[in-house]
């Protein structure tokens, strides 16, 4: 968990980096990847030496998300920067289906994995206990990598049993809620809403006008898992990480079941929520069929992109406004580890580790660059190009200075996945707060 001074010192980049526009403010110490080599034209009689087996092609498979402006972007840049620094290299990509992970678990059991993995700290877990992928402490891409985090990062790389697993590209993120202006004027609700009571009695005006109140992507559980997390936050600023070696589901995580419970009763979700993905709940945020979305930060450059001047973003709501005040910069996130992986299957171990830091290395760059954003997990040289959305500047102003703390890392898989089935089921009708807790103690018990 994140101290205040790191949230400051993170505060310090973004005002640097969103002032400087462009100055470069930030250092990087240089890609570990080998580079391409580059000669003079040599004499007709010189003999040039022959390949070596770095040089020679090289495939390799990669796996992560690609289905929108925030995934499929940076992959496709470091791709490209790919390209230029190991010609030999071929990457195909094996795009994540939204599926809250389970293609890759599925081939973590049949042996059938690509040479690289995005992953979270879940998968990774598994595929370590597994020995599905490798353990990265010594390669010296690692090294190198731990030279160049941005303060406060450490978590990213280094997993809380003290292994390396894979190299991040994010920074510390967090999770908000998104809202259409337009939609709040003129249903009379007021932003930012802070109480549950509030948000309970936005979900009526907003259904009287036929809008979804909250438009989620539930059919990913990690989102219903986070959206609940969120609630708890407001109590337990430590959030699920209060779980780890627990017994018993706390009296926070049950007061927050019990919200989303009434929520979900107030008519906050659409019917078939845990039937929508991504690409159709931010649609119906971005056409305005929905009066809010829940995600990450990272989706301010998409809901900016779509939605222009018209949307901005709140704090999770608590039980009353005194706690809302002092709990609001409590972020819902954690820096859990997560980033590139490397199959413990793969044929060409030394390039495929490279390739890994390589591209989370671009992700980092691309995304600092291309949309302005510092929250990366290294330090970034190269200057800000992208006008920097709005929605980020006011992040850099009003919330990242004023973080109070982030939640810490869940470490128990089976809880994690108790959490994810039975947040789920919350946005349900019929499901209540009591089978929540009920479902997790036989969890946690076992």
């Amino acid at each position: 968990m994140w101290t205040k001074l790191g949230s400051m010192a993170l505060a310090s980049i973004m005002t640097i980096s969103l002032a400087a526009c462009g100055s470069g403010t930030q250092k990087e110490a240089g890609s570990t990847a080998t580079p391409a080599t580059t000669t003079s034209a040599a004499p007709a009689a010189e003999t040039k030496p022959a390949a070596t087996a770095e040089q020679a092609v090289v495939k390799l498979t990669i796996a992560t998300n690609h289905f929108d402006d925030d995934t499929s972007k940076p992959y496709d840049y470091a791709v490209a920067e790919l390209k230029k620094e190991m010609p030999n290299v071929e990457l195909t990509l094996q795009a994540y289906q939204q599926d809250n992970g389970q293609k890759i678990k599925t081939q973590m059991a049949t042996g059938d994995m690509p040479d690289i993995i995005d992953t979270s700290w879940e998968i990774m877990q598994i595929g370590s206990k597994s020995n599905n992928i490798l353990t990265l402490d010594d390669a010296p891409e690692t090294a190198q990598f731990k030279k160049d985090l941005n303060k406060g990062n450490e978590a990213k790389l280094i997993a809380p049993d003290g292994h390396v697993y894979g190299y991040p590209y994010a920074g510390i993120e967090f999770i908000i809620l998104y809202y259409n202006k337009k939609l709040f004027a003129e249903a009379g609700v007021q932003a930012p809403i802070k109480t549950i009571e509030q948000m309970k009695d936005a979900a009526k005006k907003f259904n009287a006008k036929g809008i979804i109140p909250l438009a989620i992507f539930s059919k990913e559980k990690w989102i219903g898992n986070s959206f609940l997390q969120g609630f708890m936050t407001r109590e337990e600023p430590k959030g699920f990480g209060v779980l780890n070696g627990a017994t018993e589901t706390p009296a926070a995580l049950k007061l927050a079941a019990k919200q989303v419970e009434e929520l979900q009763a107030a008519g906050l979700f659409a019917k078939n929520a845990t039937q929508t993905n991504y690409d159709q709940a931010s649609s119906l945020f971005y056409q305005g069929k929905a009066a809010m979305f829940v995600n990450g930060q990272w989706e301010i450059a998409s809901s900016q992109k779509n939605m222009g001047d018209n949307v901005d973003f709140m704090n999770f709501p608590a039980k009353d406004e005194a706690t809302y005040d002092k709990a609001k910069f409590a972020m819902n996130g954690t820096g859990d580890p997560s980033g590139f992986a490397v199959s413990a299957k793969t044929k060409n171990k030394e390039v495929a580790i490279k390739v890994a830091a390589f591209m989370a290395r671009k992700y980092a760059e691309y995304k600092y660059t291309q949309t302005g954003t510092p929250i990366v997990s290294i330090k970034i040289d190269k200057p800000i190009t992208a006008q920097v959305p709005a929605m980020l500047s006011r992040l850099g102003k009003e919330v990242i200075p004023n973080i109070t703390s982030f939640a810490d890392v869940l470490n128990d898989t089976n809880v994690k996945l108790g959490i994810d089935d039975n947040a789920q089921n919350l946005l349900v009708a019929g499901f209540t707060a009591e089978q929540f807790a009920t479902n997790l103690n036989k969890t946690m018990k076992k």
